[in-house]
Protein backbone atom coordinates (compact mmCIF):
# COMPACT_ATOMS: atom_id res chain seq x y z
CA UNK A 1 0.00 0.00 0.00
CA UNK A 2 1.34 3.34 -1.00
CA UNK A 3 2.02 5.73 1.75
CA UNK A 4 -0.26 8.33 0.84
CA UNK A 5 -2.90 6.25 0.85
CA UNK A 6 -1.60 4.66 4.71
CA UNK A 7 -1.16 8.74 5.80
CA UNK A 8 -5.05 9.44 4.59
CA UNK A 9 -6.58 6.11 5.98
CA UNK A 10 -5.01 7.31 9.26
CA UNK A 11 -6.02 11.11 9.41
CA UNK A 12 -9.74 9.42 9.23
CA UNK A 13 -11.75 10.07 12.69
CA UNK A 14 -15.41 8.59 12.68
CA UNK A 15 -17.22 8.88 15.61
CA UNK A 16 -21.23 9.01 16.73
CA UNK A 17 -22.68 11.50 19.01
CA UNK A 18 -24.86 9.85 22.07
CA UNK A 19 -27.33 11.17 24.25
CA UNK A 20 -30.49 11.36 25.78
CA UNK A 21 -33.11 13.44 23.93
CA UNK A 22 -32.62 17.21 24.27
CA UNK A 23 -29.10 17.15 26.10
CA UNK A 24 -27.92 19.17 22.81
CA UNK A 25 -26.37 16.16 20.31
CA UNK A 26 -27.70 18.61 17.34
CA UNK A 27 -26.62 21.62 18.50
CA UNK A 28 -22.98 20.46 19.02
CA UNK A 29 -22.96 19.14 15.64
CA UNK A 30 -23.50 21.95 14.02
CA UNK A 31 -20.89 24.12 15.90
CA UNK A 32 -18.47 20.97 14.73
CA UNK A 33 -19.33 21.31 11.54
CA UNK A 34 -18.92 25.77 12.03
CA UNK A 35 -15.25 25.07 13.01
CA UNK A 36 -14.78 22.67 10.04
CA UNK A 37 -15.84 25.36 7.81
CA UNK A 38 -18.55 23.31 6.39
CA UNK A 39 -21.42 25.60 7.35
CA UNK A 40 -21.71 29.54 7.66
CA UNK A 41 -23.93 29.80 10.75
CA UNK A 42 -24.85 27.12 12.94
CA UNK A 43 -28.52 26.54 13.07
CA UNK A 44 -30.77 25.17 16.20
CA UNK A 45 -33.10 22.45 15.94
CA UNK A 46 -36.04 24.63 17.98
CA UNK A 47 -35.85 26.49 14.94
CA UNK A 48 -38.37 29.34 14.74
CA UNK A 49 -40.38 30.06 11.28
CA UNK A 50 -37.73 32.45 10.03
CA UNK A 51 -34.73 30.80 12.01
CA UNK A 52 -32.27 28.06 10.34
CA UNK A 53 -32.93 24.89 11.13
CA UNK A 54 -29.99 22.29 12.08
CA UNK A 55 -28.10 20.99 8.61
CA UNK A 56 -28.47 17.58 10.62
CA UNK A 57 -32.14 17.31 10.54
CA UNK A 58 -33.46 17.60 6.81
CA UNK A 59 -36.59 15.73 7.22
CA UNK A 60 -40.06 17.05 7.10
CA UNK A 61 -41.14 15.82 10.61
CA UNK A 62 -37.66 16.97 12.28
CA UNK A 63 -38.20 20.58 11.84
CA UNK A 64 -41.66 20.50 12.73
CA UNK A 65 -41.16 18.74 16.11
CA UNK A 66 -37.86 20.06 16.78
CA UNK A 67 -36.02 16.04 17.44
CA UNK A 68 -34.10 14.48 15.20
CA UNK A 69 -35.61 10.75 13.91
CA UNK A 70 -32.83 9.66 12.10
CA UNK A 71 -29.24 9.09 12.20
CA UNK A 72 -27.45 11.21 9.77
CA UNK A 73 -23.70 11.42 8.63
CA UNK A 74 -21.57 14.95 7.94
CA UNK A 75 -17.90 15.34 6.70
CA UNK A 76 -15.74 17.75 7.05
CA UNK A 77 -11.53 18.42 7.85
CA UNK A 78 -9.97 20.09 10.65
CA UNK A 79 -6.59 20.47 11.30
CA UNK A 80 -5.34 17.52 8.97
CA UNK A 81 -8.01 15.38 9.71
CA UNK A 82 -11.22 14.08 8.22
CA UNK A 83 -13.58 13.43 10.14
CA UNK A 84 -17.20 11.62 9.77
CA UNK A 85 -19.65 12.53 11.96
CA UNK A 86 -22.83 10.57 12.63
CA UNK A 87 -25.34 12.57 14.33
CA UNK A 88 -27.86 10.12 16.23
CA UNK A 89 -31.52 10.25 17.12
CA UNK A 90 -31.92 10.44 20.83
CA UNK A 91 -35.25 9.31 21.07
CA UNK A 92 -35.54 5.63 22.52
CA UNK A 93 -38.03 4.78 19.75
CA UNK A 94 -34.94 4.78 17.21
CA UNK A 95 -32.51 3.00 19.14
CA UNK A 96 -32.19 0.82 17.03
CA UNK A 97 -31.08 2.95 14.34
CA UNK A 98 -28.78 4.50 16.55
CA UNK A 99 -27.66 0.82 17.95
CA UNK A 100 -26.66 0.11 14.20
CA UNK A 101 -24.33 3.54 13.73
CA UNK A 102 -22.61 2.60 16.46
CA UNK A 103 -21.33 -0.35 14.44
CA UNK A 104 -20.38 1.90 12.29
CA UNK A 105 -17.76 4.32 13.76
CA UNK A 106 -14.28 4.27 15.84
CA UNK A 107 -15.43 6.64 18.89
CA UNK A 108 -18.60 7.99 20.66
CA UNK A 109 -18.74 11.74 22.17
CA UNK A 110 -21.56 11.28 24.78
CA UNK A 111 -22.97 14.76 25.58
CA UNK A 112 -24.77 14.96 29.04
CA UNK A 113 -27.09 17.58 30.13
CA UNK A 114 -25.34 19.34 33.20
CA UNK A 115 -29.02 19.95 34.91
CA UNK A 116 -29.65 16.44 34.34
CA UNK A 117 -26.91 14.29 34.38
CA UNK A 118 -27.31 10.50 33.60
CA UNK A 119 -30.24 9.86 31.70
CA UNK A 120 -32.26 6.30 30.98
CA UNK A 121 -31.32 6.63 27.28
CA UNK A 122 -27.48 7.64 27.79
CA UNK A 123 -26.75 4.83 29.69
CA UNK A 124 -28.51 2.02 26.73
CA UNK A 125 -26.22 3.81 24.24
CA UNK A 126 -23.31 3.94 26.56
CA UNK A 127 -23.27 0.26 27.42
CA UNK A 128 -23.35 -0.70 23.06
CA UNK A 129 -20.03 1.50 23.32
CA UNK A 130 -18.87 -0.40 26.22
CA UNK A 131 -19.73 -3.97 24.24
CA UNK A 132 -17.86 -2.88 21.41
CA UNK A 133 -14.90 -1.22 23.50
CA UNK A 134 -15.12 1.85 22.10
CA UNK A 135 -13.15 4.94 23.11
CA UNK A 136 -16.12 7.47 25.34
CA UNK A 137 -15.66 11.09 25.29
CA UNK A 138 -17.73 12.91 27.37
CA UNK A 139 -18.67 16.58 26.84
CA UNK A 140 -21.46 18.13 29.59
CA UNK A 141 -23.08 20.37 28.09
CA UNK A 142 -25.70 23.57 29.21
CA UNK A 143 -22.90 25.52 31.74
CA UNK A 144 -24.92 28.39 30.69
CA UNK A 145 -27.83 27.50 32.75
CA UNK A 146 -27.67 26.25 36.42
CA UNK A 147 -27.20 22.51 36.69
CA UNK A 148 -25.97 19.49 39.14
CA UNK A 149 -21.98 20.15 40.89
CA UNK A 150 -19.07 19.38 38.53
CA UNK A 151 -18.10 16.83 41.24
CA UNK A 152 -21.47 15.30 41.57
CA UNK A 153 -21.80 14.81 37.85
CA UNK A 154 -18.01 13.69 37.57
CA UNK A 155 -19.30 10.74 40.32
CA UNK A 156 -22.26 10.07 38.52
CA UNK A 157 -20.32 9.34 35.39
CA UNK A 158 -18.67 6.89 37.53
CA UNK A 159 -21.05 5.33 39.38
CA UNK A 160 -24.30 5.04 36.92
CA UNK A 161 -22.00 3.88 33.54
CA UNK A 162 -19.05 2.22 35.70
CA UNK A 163 -16.34 3.88 33.64
CA UNK A 164 -13.54 6.16 34.90
CA UNK A 165 -13.28 9.57 34.07
CA UNK A 166 -11.02 12.52 33.81
CA UNK A 167 -11.47 15.98 33.64
CA UNK A 168 -10.01 18.00 30.56
CA UNK A 169 -11.10 21.23 32.05
CA UNK A 170 -13.34 22.23 35.23
CA UNK A 171 -16.41 25.25 35.08
CA UNK A 172 -15.25 28.11 36.83
CA UNK A 173 -19.18 29.14 38.23
CA UNK A 174 -22.30 28.05 35.96
CA UNK A 175 -25.55 29.69 34.99
CA UNK A 176 -25.43 33.38 35.19
CA UNK A 177 -22.46 33.12 36.78
CA UNK A 178 -20.39 31.30 34.28
CA UNK A 179 -16.85 32.91 33.90
CA UNK A 180 -15.36 30.45 31.91
CA UNK A 181 -13.29 26.71 32.54
CA UNK A 182 -9.89 26.13 33.92
CA UNK A 183 -8.37 23.87 30.84
CA UNK A 184 -6.34 21.51 32.80
CA UNK A 185 -4.76 19.51 29.74
CA UNK A 186 -4.13 23.03 27.53
CA UNK A 187 -2.81 24.96 31.05
CA UNK A 188 -4.74 28.15 30.38
CA UNK A 189 -8.22 29.33 31.84
CA UNK A 190 -10.31 29.91 28.81
CA UNK A 191 -13.02 33.04 29.64
CA UNK A 192 -16.71 33.23 29.13
CA UNK A 193 -18.17 35.91 26.73
CA UNK A 194 -14.63 37.87 26.05
CA UNK A 195 -13.54 39.02 22.65
CA UNK A 196 -11.18 36.39 20.81
CA UNK A 197 -7.50 38.04 21.94
CA UNK A 198 -8.34 37.92 25.92
CA UNK A 199 -10.28 34.59 25.70
CA UNK A 200 -7.28 32.59 27.14
CA UNK A 201 -5.21 33.45 30.05
CA UNK A 202 -2.18 31.21 30.48
CA UNK A 203 -1.56 29.09 34.17
CA UNK A 204 1.77 29.35 35.73
CA UNK A 205 3.96 26.46 36.85
CA UNK A 206 1.67 26.26 39.95
CA UNK A 207 -1.40 26.49 38.05
CA UNK A 208 -2.69 29.61 39.67
CA UNK A 209 -2.83 33.08 37.08
CA UNK A 210 0.07 35.86 37.29
CA UNK A 211 -2.05 38.24 35.10
CA UNK A 212 -4.45 40.67 36.77
CA UNK A 213 -7.98 39.72 36.27
CA UNK A 214 -11.72 40.75 38.35
CA UNK A 215 -12.11 36.73 37.74
CA UNK A 216 -9.17 35.23 40.45
CA UNK A 217 -11.00 37.91 42.87
CA UNK A 218 -14.24 35.30 42.53
CA UNK A 219 -15.53 32.51 44.68
CA UNK A 220 -16.26 30.43 42.13
CA UNK A 221 -12.05 30.77 40.99
CA UNK A 222 -11.44 30.10 44.32
CA UNK A 223 -13.81 26.98 44.27
CA UNK A 224 -12.38 25.98 41.02
CA UNK A 225 -8.88 25.82 42.34
CA UNK A 226 -10.17 23.70 45.24
CA UNK A 227 -11.60 21.39 42.77
CA UNK A 228 -8.65 20.84 40.88
CA UNK A 229 -6.54 20.08 43.83
CA UNK A 230 -9.06 17.55 45.46
CA UNK A 231 -9.02 16.36 41.53
CA UNK A 232 -4.97 15.86 41.61
CA UNK A 233 -4.75 14.53 44.27
CA UNK A 234 -7.81 11.40 44.49
CA UNK A 235 -8.80 11.87 40.61
CA UNK A 236 -7.32 9.08 38.33
CA UNK A 237 -4.67 9.11 36.59
CA UNK A 238 -4.93 10.52 32.99
CA UNK A 239 -4.03 7.15 30.34
CA UNK A 240 -3.94 7.13 26.53
CA UNK A 241 -4.37 3.24 26.82
CA UNK A 242 -7.38 3.37 29.27
CA UNK A 243 -9.40 6.07 26.71
CA UNK A 244 -8.27 3.62 23.87
CA UNK A 245 -9.92 0.82 25.86
CA UNK A 246 -12.87 2.65 26.56
CA UNK A 247 -12.25 2.20 30.47
CA UNK A 248 -11.42 5.59 30.57
CA UNK A 249 -13.54 9.24 29.20
CA UNK A 250 -12.03 11.84 29.23
CA UNK A 251 -14.91 14.63 30.32
CA UNK A 252 -15.25 18.35 28.67
CA UNK A 253 -17.45 21.11 30.17
CA UNK A 254 -18.91 24.04 27.94
CA UNK A 255 -22.18 25.34 26.45
CA UNK A 256 -22.72 24.31 23.31
CA UNK A 257 -25.44 27.08 21.72
CA UNK A 258 -23.00 29.64 23.33
CA UNK A 259 -20.23 27.81 21.64
CA UNK A 260 -18.01 28.02 23.81
CA UNK A 261 -15.54 25.00 24.89
CA UNK A 262 -16.64 23.15 21.99
CA UNK A 263 -13.59 23.97 20.04
CA UNK A 264 -11.15 23.04 22.97
CA UNK A 265 -12.95 20.00 22.75
CA UNK A 266 -12.75 19.28 19.12
CA UNK A 267 -8.38 19.87 18.93
CA UNK A 268 -8.09 17.77 22.13
CA UNK A 269 -10.26 14.99 20.74
CA UNK A 270 -8.31 14.82 17.55
CA UNK A 271 -5.33 14.15 19.62
CA UNK A 272 -6.69 11.12 21.00
CA UNK A 273 -9.36 9.98 19.15
CA UNK A 274 -8.57 6.71 17.31
CA UNK A 275 -8.08 6.53 13.63
CA UNK A 276 -10.16 3.75 11.70
CA UNK A 277 -9.98 0.28 13.24
CA UNK A 278 -9.99 -3.37 12.06
CA UNK A 279 -13.59 -5.89 12.18
CA UNK A 280 -14.12 -9.06 12.77
CA UNK A 281 -15.44 -11.03 9.71
CA UNK A 282 -17.92 -14.07 10.44
CA UNK A 283 -15.30 -16.56 9.34
CA UNK A 284 -12.88 -14.97 12.42
CA UNK A 285 -10.87 -13.27 9.59
CA UNK A 286 -9.50 -9.90 10.45
CA UNK A 287 -9.63 -7.16 8.19
CA UNK A 288 -7.16 -4.39 8.62
CA UNK A 289 -7.93 -0.73 7.22
CA UNK A 290 -4.52 -0.63 5.17
CA UNK A 291 -5.69 -4.31 3.72
CA UNK A 292 -5.35 -3.25 -0.14
CA UNK A 293 -8.66 -4.92 -1.35
CA UNK A 294 -11.18 -2.65 -0.67
CA UNK A 295 -13.99 -3.67 1.83
CA UNK A 296 -17.23 -2.48 3.61
CA UNK A 297 -20.67 -3.00 5.13
CA UNK A 298 -24.02 -1.14 4.68
CA UNK A 299 -25.39 -0.21 8.26
CA UNK A 300 -28.41 2.24 7.40
CA UNK A 301 -30.43 2.42 4.33
CA UNK A 302 -32.96 5.74 3.85
CA UNK A 303 -35.47 6.75 1.32
CA UNK A 304 -36.42 9.86 -0.01
CA UNK A 305 -33.19 11.44 0.66
CA UNK A 306 -34.02 13.78 -2.13
CA UNK A 307 -37.79 13.85 -2.56
CA UNK A 308 -37.91 14.78 -5.98
CA UNK A 309 -36.07 11.60 -7.44
CA UNK A 310 -37.37 9.22 -4.92
CA UNK A 311 -34.42 8.21 -3.92
CA UNK A 312 -32.24 5.25 -1.71
CA UNK A 313 -29.11 5.55 -0.58
CA UNK A 314 -27.32 3.07 1.01
CA UNK A 315 -24.85 4.29 3.53
CA UNK A 316 -21.73 2.37 3.54
CA UNK A 317 -18.88 2.13 6.62
CA UNK A 318 -15.29 1.71 4.09
CA UNK A 319 -13.57 -0.55 6.37
CA UNK A 320 -10.15 -1.44 4.46
CA UNK A 321 -8.43 0.03 1.09
CA UNK A 322 -9.60 2.34 -1.61
CA UNK A 323 -13.18 3.12 -3.26
CA UNK A 324 -12.67 4.61 -6.81
CA UNK A 325 -15.78 5.39 -8.81
CA UNK A 326 -16.55 2.65 -11.46
CA UNK A 327 -14.90 0.35 -9.39
CA UNK A 328 -16.29 -3.39 -9.54
CA UNK A 329 -17.50 -4.84 -6.02
CA UNK A 330 -19.13 -7.86 -5.25
CA UNK A 331 -22.30 -8.14 -2.50
CA UNK A 332 -21.39 -11.48 -0.61
CA UNK A 333 -25.24 -12.29 0.19
CA UNK A 334 -26.21 -12.35 -3.50
CA UNK A 335 -22.50 -13.42 -4.66
CA UNK A 336 -23.55 -10.73 -7.73
CA UNK A 337 -20.97 -8.40 -8.90
CA UNK A 338 -21.67 -4.87 -10.43
CA UNK A 339 -20.06 -1.55 -11.07
CA UNK A 340 -20.20 1.29 -8.57
CA UNK A 341 -21.01 4.65 -10.87
CA UNK A 342 -22.63 6.60 -8.50
CA UNK A 343 -21.39 7.63 -4.92
CA UNK A 344 -21.92 10.24 -2.48
CA UNK A 345 -20.35 11.96 0.18
CA UNK A 346 -22.54 13.86 2.66
CA UNK A 347 -22.75 17.09 4.65
CA UNK A 348 -26.66 16.06 6.16
CA UNK A 349 -28.59 15.75 3.15
CA UNK A 350 -26.44 18.22 0.89
CA UNK A 351 -24.45 15.79 -1.16
CA UNK A 352 -21.60 15.64 -3.35
CA UNK A 353 -20.33 12.67 -5.97
CA UNK A 354 -17.83 11.02 -4.04
CA UNK A 355 -14.66 9.89 -6.77
CA UNK A 356 -12.87 8.32 -4.01
CA UNK A 357 -12.86 7.38 -0.27
CA UNK A 358 -10.88 5.40 1.95
CA UNK A 359 -10.94 2.97 5.13
CA UNK A 360 -12.77 4.91 7.95
CA UNK A 361 -14.95 7.30 5.67
CA UNK A 362 -18.40 6.78 5.26
CA UNK A 363 -20.29 6.80 1.63
CA UNK A 364 -23.99 6.51 0.20
CA UNK A 365 -24.43 4.45 -2.88
CA UNK A 366 -27.32 4.66 -4.82
CA UNK A 367 -29.74 1.87 -4.24
CA UNK A 368 -32.24 0.43 -6.23
CA UNK A 369 -33.67 -2.65 -3.83
CA UNK A 370 -30.53 -4.31 -4.51
CA UNK A 371 -28.95 -3.61 -0.47
CA UNK A 372 -30.43 -4.80 3.11
CA UNK A 373 -28.88 -3.54 6.15
CA UNK A 374 -25.67 -5.62 7.28
CA UNK A 375 -24.79 -5.94 3.72
CA UNK A 376 -21.07 -6.77 2.95
CA UNK A 377 -19.51 -6.00 -0.43
CA UNK A 378 -16.06 -6.54 -1.34
CA UNK A 379 -13.89 -5.36 -4.07
CA UNK A 380 -11.05 -8.00 -5.53
CA UNK A 381 -11.65 -11.68 -5.34
CA UNK A 382 -11.88 -12.54 -1.70
CA UNK A 383 -15.53 -13.26 -0.30
CA UNK A 384 -16.21 -12.56 3.14
CA UNK A 385 -19.16 -11.44 5.39
CA UNK A 386 -18.56 -9.17 8.46
CA UNK A 387 -20.34 -9.79 11.73
CA UNK A 388 -23.88 -9.76 11.57
CA UNK A 389 -26.02 -5.85 12.71
CA UNK A 390 -28.41 -6.12 15.77
CA UNK A 391 -31.84 -6.10 14.99
CA UNK A 392 -34.21 -5.74 17.36
CA UNK A 393 -37.65 -7.74 18.57
CA UNK A 394 -40.83 -5.29 17.86
CA UNK A 395 -43.16 -4.98 21.11
CA UNK A 396 -45.83 -2.80 19.12
CA UNK A 397 -48.04 -3.83 16.69
CA UNK A 398 -50.53 -2.22 14.43
CA UNK A 399 -52.51 -3.57 11.55
CA UNK A 400 -52.10 -0.64 8.36
CA UNK A 401 -54.37 0.03 5.61
CA UNK A 402 -54.49 2.48 2.78
CA UNK A 403 -57.64 5.13 3.25
CA UNK A 404 -57.88 5.04 -0.67
CA UNK A 405 -58.19 1.66 -2.17
CA UNK A 406 -57.22 3.06 -5.91
CA UNK A 407 -53.81 4.05 -4.30
CA UNK A 408 -52.61 0.28 -3.13
CA UNK A 409 -49.87 0.48 -5.75
CA UNK A 410 -47.99 3.67 -4.16
CA UNK A 411 -49.15 1.95 -0.55
CA UNK A 412 -47.11 -1.25 -1.02
CA UNK A 413 -44.02 0.73 -2.71
CA UNK A 414 -44.19 2.82 0.04
CA UNK A 415 -43.96 0.35 2.70
CA UNK A 416 -41.29 -1.88 1.15
CA UNK A 417 -39.21 1.58 0.57
CA UNK A 418 -39.63 2.33 4.40
CA UNK A 419 -39.42 -0.80 5.77
CA UNK A 420 -36.05 -1.93 4.21
CA UNK A 421 -34.47 1.42 6.21
CA UNK A 422 -34.88 -0.80 9.32
CA UNK A 423 -37.10 1.34 11.88
CA UNK A 424 -40.41 -0.35 11.22
CA UNK A 425 -40.94 -4.41 10.54
CA UNK A 426 -43.60 -5.74 8.30
CA UNK A 427 -45.62 -9.14 8.55
CA UNK A 428 -48.45 -10.55 6.52
CA UNK A 429 -50.97 -12.68 7.99
CA UNK A 430 -51.45 -16.35 6.78
CA UNK A 431 -54.65 -15.81 5.22
CA UNK A 432 -56.18 -12.50 4.72
CA UNK A 433 -52.86 -11.28 3.90
CA UNK A 434 -53.19 -8.19 6.20
CA UNK A 435 -50.85 -5.63 6.37
CA UNK A 436 -48.77 -5.44 10.19
CA UNK A 437 -46.53 -3.27 11.19
CA UNK A 438 -44.10 -3.84 13.94
CA UNK A 439 -41.85 -0.90 15.57
CA UNK A 440 -39.39 -1.26 18.71
CA UNK A 441 -41.90 2.84 19.86
CA UNK A 442 -45.09 4.22 18.67
CA UNK A 443 -43.19 7.51 17.35
CA UNK A 444 -41.70 5.37 14.60
CA UNK A 445 -45.56 4.82 13.85
CA UNK A 446 -46.33 8.35 13.85
CA UNK A 447 -42.98 9.02 11.59
CA UNK A 448 -44.04 6.78 9.54
CA UNK A 449 -47.76 7.73 8.98
CA UNK A 450 -46.38 11.25 8.64
CA UNK A 451 -43.70 10.17 5.60
CA UNK A 452 -46.36 8.12 3.62
CA UNK A 453 -48.11 10.84 3.47
CA UNK A 454 -45.20 13.28 2.39
CA UNK A 455 -43.16 11.45 0.21
CA UNK A 456 -45.71 8.82 -1.06
CA UNK A 457 -49.33 10.75 -1.36
CA UNK A 458 -51.46 7.84 0.82
CA UNK A 459 -53.16 8.22 3.55
CA UNK A 460 -52.96 5.43 6.01
CA UNK A 461 -55.29 4.25 8.21
CA UNK A 462 -53.75 2.40 11.40
CA UNK A 463 -55.16 0.06 13.91
CA UNK A 464 -53.24 -0.84 16.87
CA UNK A 465 -53.38 -4.38 17.93
CA UNK A 466 -51.50 -3.71 20.77
CA UNK A 467 -47.72 -5.11 22.45
CA UNK A 468 -46.84 -8.29 21.46
CA UNK A 469 -44.28 -10.92 21.96
CA UNK A 470 -42.94 -11.50 18.54
CA UNK A 471 -40.81 -15.17 17.80
CA UNK A 472 -39.11 -16.64 15.03
CA UNK A 473 -39.36 -20.76 14.60
CA UNK A 474 -36.67 -23.03 14.04
CA UNK A 475 -38.52 -25.78 12.74
CA UNK A 476 -41.07 -23.87 10.58
CA UNK A 477 -42.52 -27.42 8.71
CA UNK A 478 -43.49 -28.70 12.04
CA UNK A 479 -46.31 -25.72 12.60
CA UNK A 480 -49.76 -26.89 12.00
CA UNK A 481 -52.76 -24.15 11.61
CA UNK A 482 -54.60 -25.29 14.41
CA UNK A 483 -51.34 -23.72 16.81
CA UNK A 484 -52.46 -20.05 15.95
CA UNK A 485 -55.61 -18.93 17.77
CA UNK A 486 -56.52 -15.28 19.26
CA UNK A 487 -53.86 -15.30 21.56
CA UNK A 488 -51.30 -16.51 19.26
CA UNK A 489 -51.26 -15.07 15.73
CA UNK A 490 -49.49 -16.43 13.30
CA UNK A 491 -47.59 -14.18 10.51
CA UNK A 492 -44.85 -14.43 7.72
CA UNK A 493 -42.28 -11.50 7.88
CA UNK A 494 -40.92 -9.79 4.80
CA UNK A 495 -38.50 -12.91 3.91
CA UNK A 496 -41.20 -15.39 3.84
CA UNK A 497 -40.49 -16.72 7.65
CA UNK A 498 -43.16 -17.48 10.24
CA UNK A 499 -43.42 -15.73 13.40
CA UNK A 500 -45.69 -15.90 16.48
CA UNK A 501 -47.23 -13.00 17.85
CA UNK A 502 -47.94 -13.60 21.45
CA UNK A 503 -50.48 -11.60 23.44
CA UNK A 504 -48.08 -11.64 26.59
CA UNK A 505 -45.99 -13.70 28.29
CA UNK A 506 -48.41 -16.22 29.95
CA UNK A 507 -49.97 -16.74 26.08
CA UNK A 508 -46.25 -17.70 25.37
CA UNK A 509 -45.42 -19.88 28.11
CA UNK A 510 -48.81 -21.73 27.60
CA UNK A 511 -48.11 -22.61 23.61
CA UNK A 512 -44.63 -23.43 25.24
CA UNK A 513 -46.16 -25.87 27.61
CA UNK A 514 -48.48 -27.30 25.02
CA UNK A 515 -45.93 -27.97 21.82
CA UNK A 516 -42.80 -28.60 23.44
CA UNK A 517 -41.47 -29.64 20.19
CA UNK A 518 -41.92 -25.58 18.53
CA UNK A 519 -38.15 -24.17 19.23
CA UNK A 520 -38.86 -20.36 19.51
CA UNK A 521 -36.32 -17.83 19.12
CA UNK A 522 -36.31 -13.90 19.54
CA UNK A 523 -34.04 -11.82 17.52
CA UNK A 524 -32.14 -9.54 20.13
Amino acid sequence: MSTTLEQEILSRRTFAIISHPDAGKTTITEKLLYFGGAIRDAGTVKGKKSGKFATSDWMEIEKQRGISVTSSVMQFDYADCRINILDTPGHQDFSEDTYRTLMAVDSAVMVVDAAKGIEEQTKKLFQVCRMRGIPIFTFINKLDRQGKEPLELMEELEEVLGIQTYAMNWPIGMGKEFLGIYDRYNNRIEQFRTEEEDRFIPLNAEGGVDVENDMTKTSYYTQALDDILLLDEAGNDFSEDAIAKGQLTPVFFGSALTNFGVQTFLETYLKFAPGPQPRLTEQETIVEPTDEEFSGFVFKIQANMNPAHRDRIAFVRIVSGKFTRGMNVTMTRTAKSFKVTQATTFLADDRETADEAVAGDIIGLYDTGNYQIGDTIVGGKKKFQFEKLPQFTPELFVRVTAKNVMKQKHFYKGIEQLVQEGAIQYYKTLHTEDTILGAVGQLQFEVFENRMKNEYNVDVVMQPIGSKIARWIENEEDVKDSMTGPRSMLVNDRFGNKVFLFENEFAMRWFNDKYPEIRLYSLL
